[in-house]
Parts: C-alpha cells; sequence; structure tokens
C-alpha cells in the first residue's frame, strides 16, 4: 500500500485514560470506567487527520496481544494501517486524573527494547509504503535500543523516494537531526524548551524564538522549523520569513495529544497545498481543539474549524 500521508510508529500504546476523586498514596483509588484509545505519536497524528476529514496510513510495530488490541482500536476508527512485527508486547500507558485538583497524572511505559534486526525490517516496511510525493510523518518516542540517528537514516530513505519528511521528535535524536542539513528533511517541529536548549540560550520572546528558526532554516536542517510556545502558539520559519500563530483562548480539560492535533492538521493542510501561515493556523486551531477535549480524543473537526477562524497569524 503506497500512502499520501505515511506516519511512523515505532513506539506505540494502548492509552487508558480514568479517574478518581483523589490520588493518595496508600489506598485503593476506585477509579471511572476507562477511556481506552490507540496511541503513540504517529498514530495519533494519523488519527487527527482522519477526524479532521482526511486520510493518512499508520505503519505500525506491533506485539502481542496488546498490539492486536491495538489494530482492532484504529480499524473501529476507520484509521488505515500497515501493520509489521516488532519486538516484545506493544505497551500500556494510563492517565489519571484527580478530580478533587483537577490534575492529571500520566504514567507512560517505555515499550520493548529493540534490536538491530527490528530496525532494518522498519525500514523495509515504510520504503514499500512510500512513493513519489508522499509526505512521511515521524512523531513520538523512539523505542529503548534504537539509535538516535534514526530520524536521520530515515531521511536518506525518503530522499530516495522523492518524498517529504515531516519530524517531531525530541532528546538526542533532535539534538542529532540538527547536527548538519537533510534535503528530504521538510517540517521539523519542536516544543520551546527544546529549542532554548539547542540554542543554549533562553528565548523569551516571539522574536528570539523566530531567530533560532531561521538560524536552522539557513543552515539547511530542515526547509520549514516549527517551535511550539505552548498557550503563546506557534513559530514558523522557512526561506522567506517567518510567522506566529497564536489561537483564541479556550478552556483546558486535558492536555493530551494536544501536539499529534497540530502535527495532524499542518500535515493535512499540507497535504492540500495551502500556504505554510495558513497550515501554521490550521495546526494551532487543531492543538486548541485537542486541549478542550477529554482524554485522547484529540481534535473534533468543527471545533477546529471555528478556532481556525479566530486564530491570528503575524509575520515576525
Amino acid at each position: 500500500m503506497r500512502a499520501h500521508i505515511l506516519t511512523i510508529t515505532l513506539n506505540p500504546t494502548v492509552d487508558f485514560a480514568t479517574a478518581a476523586p483523589k490520588v493518595s498514596a496508600g489506598p485503593k483509588l476506585r477509579c471511572t470506567e476507562p477511556q481506552i484509545d490507540p496511541g503513540g505519536g504517529g498514530i495519533n497524528v494519523a488519527r487527527a487527520i482522519r477526524q479532521l476529514g482526511g486520510q493518512a496510513v499508520a505503519l505500525v510495530a506491533i506485539g502481542g496481544t496488546t498490539g492486536a488490541n491495538l489494530l482492532q482500536l484504529l480499524s473501529l476508527e476507520g484509521v488505515a494501517t500497515v501493520a509489521f512485527q516488532g519486538p516484545g508486547e506493544t505497551r500500556q500507558s494510563i492517565s489519571v486524573t484527580d478530580e478533587s485538583l483537577n490534575d492529571q497524572f500520566r504514567f507512560v511505559m517505555p515499550g520493548p527494547v529493540w534490536q538491530s534486526d527490528d530496525v532494518t525490517r522498519a525500514l523495509g516496511s515504510i520504503d514499500q509504503a512510500t512513493g513519489d510525493g508522499t509526505l512521511v510523518v515521524l512523531s513520538g518516542s523512539q523505542p529503548p535500543g534504537v539509535a538516535k540517528d534514526f530520524p536521520s537514516i530515515l531521511a536518506g530513505h525518503v530522499a530516495g523516494r522523492n518524498a517529504r519528511l515531516i519530524v517531531d521528535t525530541s532528546g538526542p535524536a533532535l539534538f542529532h537531526l540538527v547536527e548538519k542539513p537533510h534535503e528530504a528533511l521538510h517540517v521539523l517541529r519542536m516544543d520551546g524548551e527544546e529549542a532554548e536548549e539547542l540554542a543554549g540560550r533562553p528565548h523569551p520572546q516571539v522574536e528570539d524564538t523566530a531567530a533560532f528558526a531561521r538560524e536552522l532554516v539557513e543552515k539547511g536542517v530542515a526547509r520549514m522549523v516549527i517551535v511550539a510556545r505552548g498557550a503563546d502558539g506557534s513559530v514558523l520559519a522557512d526561506a522567506t520569513g517567518a510567522w506566529h500563530a497564536v489561537g483564541a483562548p479556550v478552556e483546558v480539560v486535558s492536555k493530551v495529544g494536544a501536539g499529534d492535533s497540530f502535527v495532524g492538521a499542518f500535515t493535512l493542510a499540507l497535504a492540500q497545498e495551502r500556504s505554510p501561515e495558513e497550515c501554521l493556523r490550521y495546526g494551532v486551531a487543531a492543538a486548541s481543539a485537542a486541549v478542550t477535549s477529554e482524554a485522547t480524543r484529540l481534535c473534533d473537526r468543527d471545533i477546529t474549524e471555528e478556532l481556525f477562524a479566530g486564530c491570528t497569524i503575524t509575520r515576525v
């Protein structure tokens, strides 16, 4: 199956979201009936695209009974999948909301350890699903055992197939990725803290963030660089300039899935050949829509469209 939008999730999860009257150590915590969703960066991007009226193919590493459950959950949501065998058992993650304080506790498991053969199998599956013009989205954590240079290796594979790569990553993988130019890296996204760590300096103002994003574009790291500034919106830089988009104020219910909703909406707008400024506004609107929903329900299409109209954008 060749995809127009292909999302990659090496470390997927089945997410359980529940709530308790009060979260404290010691007593049994009587929880509400859990909301169970497929999760992991690339999977959530594909789910967001589906909810916004588009279609992406989610390439997923699966293992064991949890992996089979994951595929069933994705099928029920109408998300097309390409599954390949990963090591061990697919992980599970849990979020518990303390109803007395409205605080959310998120317990994220590491996932099974990968070997070199697992990486080779993943790259082979990606190659088969990637064609001319495919938007390949790598999002989420890397499993234990996968080297930090995986995104760079993937960029080489994508370049050989005339496709475009969108990466939303963090930690050592992000640091390795910004060390040199990558022809196929179309979009690189990170959050504000990661940008400050990479730059070695704080970015108190939007202009500081924009200057750093432009530096990476000029260096050839990616054609577009996006930095998320939390409630202060997101900044995008490309060869023609930089923009800052801010969403309308919303009541935050859960921050789970906001970043993935941004990437999903941005990628869908990019596939529709919208301008970078419109793609940025749509991504910010989807992220705002996601935080208004419970658990991992991501971005509602109608709410996203409504918030898109109220999203402001300025050239920096």
